[in-house]
């Protein structure tokens, strides 16, 4: 019985989320429920505001109106911590956010010892094994410098599950790689999503969308056109938006 209930859990609501830029209105009134266990493909034109829904999600902006809430709690409730909080929600960056001057394990560890408080030897343990996780066992010692875009977004893939996320936020992940190390970064974030992990990826490959996702929305001028699941969206989409978008990039 209690198993069910895990299993649909909501994890992350927004409620009615606008955000602002000056006079620059980017999202309006969005209404999203996340799942426990569920991945969720934001797909849409530049500009339309996914990343910038992403970044509200986690806090790197600060909504302008509307609520967030996480297992229930409203991240403006003053019991509820910051650092808690985006430790709980992972992301992983377009353009990897890696420290150039530590190892692969280094970026792992450091995190965890700082926020989370592990002592080395537990950081060093946890780090191994995620990188071990997205294939990069032969590569602890590298820094960054030494590692290709595909490599280097797997170390960062690493960094994000060694903090025990309940989300993981995927902002164009394969967008600042080169064609042909795309593939083995998705191949990793196929693996994470068969493995459980609730995750929301804002992505331009359609392909996994279509393939991986329980769930896909399109966004256009800050909002919520349609969603569904990929085979409704893909296929049979009800907007004549969504149709113009797809007919473009597929």
């Amino acid at each position: 019985m209690e198993e069910n209930l895990f299993e649909t859990e909501t994890v992350i609501e927004l409620s009615h989320l606008e955000k602002r830029f000056g006079e620059n209105e980017v999202l309006k009134d969005i209404n999203l429920t996340v799942k426990r266990g569920e991945v969720i493909s934001v797909i849409g034109s530049s500009g339309s505001g996914k990343s910038t829904m992403l970044r509200c999600i986690n806090l790197l902006e600060i909504p302008t109106g509307g609520k967030i809430y996480f297992e229930g709690k409203d991240i403006e409730d003053k019991d509820v911590k910051l650092t808690d909080y985006r430790t709980k929600v992972g992301m992983v960056f377009q353009q990897f956010n890696l420290f150039n001057n530590m190892t692969a394990l280094d970026n792992c560890v450091r995190p965890q010892t700082v926020v989370l408080g592990r002592p080395r030897d537990e950081a060093e343990a946890i780090a191994r094994g995620f990188i071990e996780k997205v294939g990069m066992s032969a590569y602890v010692n590298a820094k960054p410098a030494q590692l290709s875009g595909g490599q280097k977004q797997r170390i960062a893939i690493a960094r994000a599950l060694s903090m025990n996320p309940d989300v993981i936020l995927f902002d164009e992940p394969t967008s600042a790689l080169d064609p042909e190390m795309v593939g083995e970064v998705l191949d990793v974030m196929k693996n994470l999503a068969s493995s459980g992990y609730t995750m929301i990826v804002v992505t331009h490959e359609m392909g996994f969308a279509r393939e991986v996702s329980d769930r896909v929305i399109f966004m256009d001028g800050g909002y919520i056109v349609e969603e569904g699941a990929p085979e409704k969206i893909f296929s049979n989409p009800e907007q004549e938006r969504t149709k113009e978008f797809l007919s473009r990039v597929l």
